[in-house]
């Protein structure tokens, strides 16, 4: 790779240079600009590939296991020159070929094992997550539904709130989102967005404050054309549940594990259109336009957790109804 990579420096203009410097010295704690390179025939590897390759993902082998992330201008049209193209590591996140067959780790059913509930099918664990935006199925639900947690309005100018929760108890208020992407953290330089890290709690136990520690830059969440998309920034795996993440007809749950610098596409509105609200043992009712997101710690019959509310810290994620 370094023969390949010196040649592309070589083309890259001083300011384009520095971005680079300044994208892999931060490891992507903050966001930085596009550095745009040409595009070459004779190329053996994309300049995106090249890099990722070169800073994040050594076994990256095709630019469509790679997703622009939100912030990207190179995902959105680019600068404008079709000669050029974004090649910062740092603008990607991970995704699987669609056309691979997943590796046999890829997905783990556990069966039916609902405590004292054997009518009702159990959690399917994946391991891995690029197909799960194009598959759907039941999400976990909730505690004893809080009224205050229903969707905005779409005239309220949200595209979604978010609630924090520790176990079964919720920790400070909603954050309503307005822009388009929200950072959701408890330690990222110069960030901005839902920060977890200044919510105060009495009585945190070990296990929570443990967890907490895990959380470090977090995830990013988007709202990009189809569906909510969330980006895994911290060092330790994300687990995920909505309505969209079960292949088609099945019946359970679906748990997505996202691994750090991983994204996963977690709700897809076209395949939320007429899904009604569901109930759930030992959980309740549930809103069939909700996302949960558990740091660190995943649940189900695979683990020792069987509901999310067992989780220590964990993250809702309430849509509005699509358009």
């Amino acid at each position: 790779l370094k023969p390949a990579a010196h040649a592309l420096f070589k083309k890259l203009k001083d300011e384009e240079l520095e971005l680079l410097v300044q994208a892999v010295e931060s490891r992507g704690a903050w966001e930085s600009g596009c550095v745009w390179a040409p595009r070459g025939a004779k190329q053996a590897l994309p300049p995106q590939v090249l890099l990722c390759r070169l800073y994040r993902w050594p076994d990256l082998r095709q630019p469509h296991e790679l997703k622009h992330l939100c912030y990207c201008a190179g995902g959105r049209g680019g600068c404008g020159d079709t000669a050029v193209l974004c090649c910062n590591p740092h603008h990607f996140s991970r995704l699987a070929a669609p056309e691979t067959p997943p590796h046999p780790y890829s997905k783990a059913s556990c069966g039916p094992s609902w405590p004292d509930e054997p009518q009702h099918p159990g959690t399917q664990l994946l391991e891995f997550s690029y197909n799960g935006g194009d598959w759907r199925g039941k999400r976990l639900c909730s505690p004893p539904p809080d009224t205050s947690l229903s969707r905005s309005t779409v005239k309220d100018g949200y595209w979604c709130k978010l609630a924090y929760w520790e176990h079964r108890t919720r920790v400070g208020r909603l954050y309503a989102v307005h822009e388009a992407s929200v950072n959701v953290f408890c330690e990222l330089p110069r960030g901005s967005g839902f920060c977890l890290g200044q919510l105060p709690a009495a009585h945190r136990s070990r296990a929570v404050r443990r967890a907490r520690g895990k959380i470090g830059r977090g995830l990013l969440l988007s709202r990009e054309p189809g569906g909510v998309w969330a980006y895994n920034r911290s060092e330790h795996p994300i687990f995920v549940s909505s309505p969209t993440l079960g292949p088609p007809g099945a019946r359970g749950l679906t748990v997505l594990k996202v691994l750090p610098g991983y994204s996963a596409k977690v709700f897809d509105y076209e395949r939320a259109g007429g899904t009604g609200g569901q109930w759930l043992p030992g959980e309740g009712p549930c809103d069939p336009h909700s996302v949960r997101i558990s740091f660190a710690k995943g649940w189900g019959p695979c683990y020792s957790r069987q509901f999310i509310t067992s989780c220590p810290c964990w993250l809702e994620v309430l849509l509005n109804q699509p358009r």
